[in-house]
């Protein structure tokens, strides 16, 4: 690279730097002008990195320094001469040290290009100074400021690094990911391809094989990537994340464990997202009004815990977390861990976003490498395209037939094949999302143009730029990588699909739906439909949905049941109600609640029904276990996608299909629906609407976070006591649980969400929605002290008071569902000791070992019914606990027989170690502590 052509990319610079004539600002918008100066400079800088590429740039120099003098004209002024005269010395020094640079480390080369950098955002901001102290006249100083600070944040920011990089020949790979924030919001946190691209090249030489999608981008993540075990199934993985995120109702009880851990700032970018807490019961503001009300102890000390420690903070009516993280945070190659179930969201993006609870979260907020069972990879190969009524969430909805609510656990669920590129990034996104029904420990996508248009659509080009150079050797599995299982669906021949009820995993195609539907029993009126929340909120489902909505008003009707619209973020929300789509569903009957999860969590004040009415509805969400959305067990809850939402929603019944069956119109006359229609992303942009986010200040030290002793939605924690080292006899049989047992039936979710910062009080819902094998009822079980019959909690409470030990067992496919660690928490508060299960769902299994608690498993799963709620249970050998090693159980019958079983756990030995030191936060401050 020539000096010449340097001092070139400098003037550049300064041309750009340089404040625009006052006349000219009179002319026409400041926010037009600086686009004018960025879209100029941007070809500029175009056209030298193609010089540069063509390795001819001293040919071209002086053409294009006769463009830059000219493109300067229009900007200088004197009135800033000693500032560009400054600026020009700043680039002086650094030609000067060019014969230095060469020879120096590649550190010393960013740091000199941070340098300049530092010199032109200097020059911008004295820029505005000046402008800001002249007399009254046409500039608006303030507006000047906000464009140019937005200009820095998206178009600028590591622009003169990247040329000084290009400059210095640094390769095509390391450029492309140079100085590239992750995020807007996280300006001093860049884009980690070179060193993932640097860890997968290690890792693909150790393995000498091809690597799937999910392999690639987790094992670039590894903490170590030169001497980690890496075994499909079987090896831990420490692994390093890109970023957290947590919801407003796991993240109170994971900033009080930070708190604990006595740390003062997370060591990665992490986000609170406030969304659980509203509850849908009038409508949008005035839901969110009470919300704020109602929960304001709560959010103040989100916020404040959020500034204090580095955390950013959305607050409440900004949307839902994964819908937040797919607009702003997720990118290609992500690794990401959220304290919500529905994380894998993210993969619509392709990265890799798993749920975990909040113990998880605080390791990796304290610098700690994050540990996760290498997993297995199944293989979905999409053939064909989707077409008509056929939605990329039937694509989800019939993997979940397959494989069933376990089928995934322990796997990665990766989509390939042709059929993926006919499925918009949102889609994509729904797909990954409902993956969390199937126990999968997340989903992804490979990096395609649907996710670059969806990257370039949220103002993250430069991102999608990055992603471009490492699409085949990061972000594509490689030719012929094998999979663990792989499942084959046809796009062009895939049915849509209507899923429930009570369960995810039961599959009907909407062809057999109405003779499924009449055979079960199952209520045929549809008494109320709702589309949105984390699943299917993007703007193509609402445009879709909006298409059906308006045929049905042509032919003068419309919705016959009730119809709710939950809209998945601010964004969405503006953007719907610009382009008219919220006054479609409105004149269509329809009502849209807060930007919040609402209903799909349980937080709806539903009122046209008693508990205990035999119901159905119809909802586009991800899942509707017993009770699940509006607390009646009588409910018959469907899940399917958007589009079947609106349509059974217009026709009022379960058995109409929309695809063959027509409707009667206002004057009598039949028709046929159309098949849905809608943008997939908005052609005038998306409205970004409020803003609704706190950045943390820098320093967070002063910030005060307070906790009141009497709260009744807050308490500090204090440590669960240590294990003793003796084996865990005679301890007690508190419940054993028949059938189904997801973590909303060992926690429960809707009103109790208000408790989640309060362990205590949370724990008195403790099991209230399990089922008692000894007498087929829920929360209620014998007291094996007094005899009498009594609520799950109240005895577990007598228990602990009596200084009785207890544990739980359980059946299949234990703790599906969400990631709330709360259903770990409550039973170690309670004096729970173990958990003996058939099988255990991945992230509540991590939670129990966090907490200290023991998760064993029947080596013979015929063993669970040789326990009976009278029995004595020992857990022996403790002392010699070690990965892979069976534990002896005793179980001593009431008749004084002793039947002896074994045991089988998953603990490794950082994992016994949590458990002999009480919990997972006990050891980290022993670590801390040099013990």
């Amino acid at each position: 690279m020539s000096k010449a052509l340097f001092i070139v990319l400098i003037g550049c610079a300064v041309a750009f730097a340089s404040p625009v004539k006052r006349d000219a600002l009179a002319e026409r918008s400041i926010a037009e002008e600086v686009t004018k100066i960025g879209s100029g400079f941007k070809e500029l800088i175009k056209e030298i990195f193609a010089a540069i590429v063509g390795q001819i740039g001293g040919a071209i120099a002086d053409n294009l320094q006769g463009a830059f003098h000219k493109f300067g004209e229009r900007l200088h002024t004197k009135e800033y001469k000693e500032a560009v005269q400054e600026f020009f010395e700043t680039m002086q020094k650094l030609e000067e040290a060019e014969d230095k640079l060469e020879q120096e480390t590649q550190e010393y080369l960013e740091k000199e290009a941070d340098k300049v950098g530092e010199a032109f955002f200097d020059l911008v901001e004295q820029a505005y100074e000046k402008i800001k102290n002249n007399e009254e006249g046409t500039v608006n100083a303030e507006e000047f400021k906000k464009v140019v600070d937005e200009f820095k944040q998206k178009k600028v920011a590591g622009l003169a690094a990247e040329v000084q990089q290009r400059c210095f020949s640094t390769s095509p790979l390391t450029f492309a990911a140079a100085k590239v924030a992750m995020s807007k919001f996280d300006s001093t946190a860049y884009l980690p391809y070179d060193k993932l691209d640097e860890n997968i090249k290690i890792v693909k030489k150790r393995l000498d094989r091809p690597l799937t999608l999910s392999e690639k981008i987790l094992y670039s993540h590894l903490d170590e990537p030169q001497k980690q075990d890496i075994v499909r199934g079987t090896s831990y993985l420490r692994l390093r994340p890109d970023r957290v995120a947590m919801q407003d109702a796991t993240a109170q009880m994971a900033m009080l464990q930070f708190i604990s851990s006595g740390l003062p700032r997370v060591a990665v970018p992490s986000t609170i997202h406030c969304d659980h807490l509203i509850e849908a019961q009038l409508g949008g503001d005035k839901d969110l009004k009470r919300a704020k009300d109602i929960n304001k102890e709560v959010y103040s000390f989100l916020k404040t815990a959020g500034a204090k420690y580095g955390v950013g903070f959305w607050n409440p009516g900004s949307g839902i977390i994964h819908q937040i993280i797919l607009e702003n945070y997720a990118f290609p190659g992500l690794l990401m861990i959220g304290t919500d179930s529905h994380t894998p969201n993210g993969g619509g993006l392709g990265g890799l976003c798993i749920g975990v609870g909040g113990a998880d979260a605080v390791d990796v907020m304290a610098n700690i490498p994050w540990e996760l069972k290498c997993p297995k990879v199944i293989g979905v190969k999409l053939t064909g395209e989707l077409k008509g009524w056929t939605s990329p969430k039937d694509i989800i909805l019939k993997v979940a037939g397959i494989l069933t609510v376990k089928g995934g656990t322990g796997a990665i669920v990766e989509y390939f094949g042709p059929g993926v590129d006919s499925i918009s990034c949102t889609g994509m996104a729904t797909i990954c999302n409902m993956g969390a029904e199937i126990g999968a420990t997340t989903s992804v996508f490979p990096y395609n143009d649907r996710m670059k248009d969806y990257l370039k659509a949220t103002q993250r080009a430069s991102i999608a730029s990055a992603a471009d150079q490492f699409k085949g050797s990061l972000l594509t599995a490689d030719s012929n990588a094998k999979y663990d299982q792989v499942i084959e669906l046809d796009l062009s021949t895939l049915e849509p699909h209507v899923n429930g009820p009570f369960t995810p995993d039961l599959a009907n195609p909407i062809s057999k739906l109405g003779a499924e539907a009449k055979k079960n029993g199952w209520p045929n009126e549809v008494k109320v439909g709702l589309i949105g929340s984390c699943t299917n909120s993007s703007y193509e489902d609402m445009g879709r949905c909006a298409s059906i909505a308006k045929q049905a008003m042509k032919h003068g009707l419309k919705a016959k049941a009730a119809f709710n619209i939950t809209p998945g973020s601010e964004q969405i929300r503006a953007t719907i109600e610009r382009d008219g789509i919220s006054k479609v569903f409105s004149e269509f009957g329809g009502t849209v609640l807060a930007n919040a999860c609402g209903p799909c969590i349980g937080q709806w004040d539903r009122q046209d029904i008693k508990k205990g009415d035999k119901n159905t509805i119809v909802t586009s969400y991800n899942r509707n276990f017993t009770g699940r959305n509006d607390a009646n067990p009588s409910t018959h809850a469907f899940v399917t996608s958007p589009e079947l939402v609106t349509a059974l929603t217009l026709a009022g019944r379960l058995d109409f299909n929309p695809l063959t069956d027509k409707l009667k119109g206002a004057d009598g006359k039949e028709f046929l629906l159309d098949s849905p229609y809608g943008d997939e992303l908005p052609s005038k942009g998306f409205d970004p609407g409020m803003d609704t986010y706190d950045a943390p200040p820098a320093d967070g030290s002063k910030v005060r976070v307070d906790v009141d002793p009497k709260s009744q939605r807050l308490q500090l924690l204090e440590p669960f006591d240590k294990w003793d080292g003796k084996d865990l006899t005679d301890l007690t049989v508190l419940i054993k649980v028949k059938g189904k047992c997801t973590t909303d039936h060992i926690s429960a979710a809707g009103p109790w969400l208000k408790y989640r910062g309060h362990l205590d009080n949370i724990s008195n819902n403790m099991f209230i929605g399990a089922t008692n094998s000894e007498n087929g009822e829920m929360n209620k079980i014998k007291n094996q002290l007094t005899g009498e019959w009594g609520g799950v909690p109240d005895v577990a409470r007598h228990y602990k008071k009596n200084g009785i030990r207890w544990v739980a067992i359980g059946d299949d496919n234990y703790g599906e569902g969400s990631s709330r660690e709360h259903a770990a928490l409550e039973p170690r508060h309670l004096g729970g000791r173990a958990i003996i299960v058939k099988s255990f769902a991945r992230i509540h299994e991590t939670n129990l070992k966090k907490q200290g608690m023991l998760p064993l498993t029947f080596a013979n799963a015929s063993d669970y019914d040789k326990i009976q709620p009278t029995d004595k249970i020992s857990i022996l050998g403790l002392k010699d606990l070690a990965p892979g090693k069976p534990v002896k159980c005793e179980i001593k019958h009431k008749d004084g027989k002793v039947d002896t079983i074994t045991l089988n756990h998953t603990l490794n030995e950082q994992q016994i170690e949590w458990f002999r030191a009480g919990s997972a936060l006990n050891r980290m401050k022993e670590i801390a502590a040099g013990k």
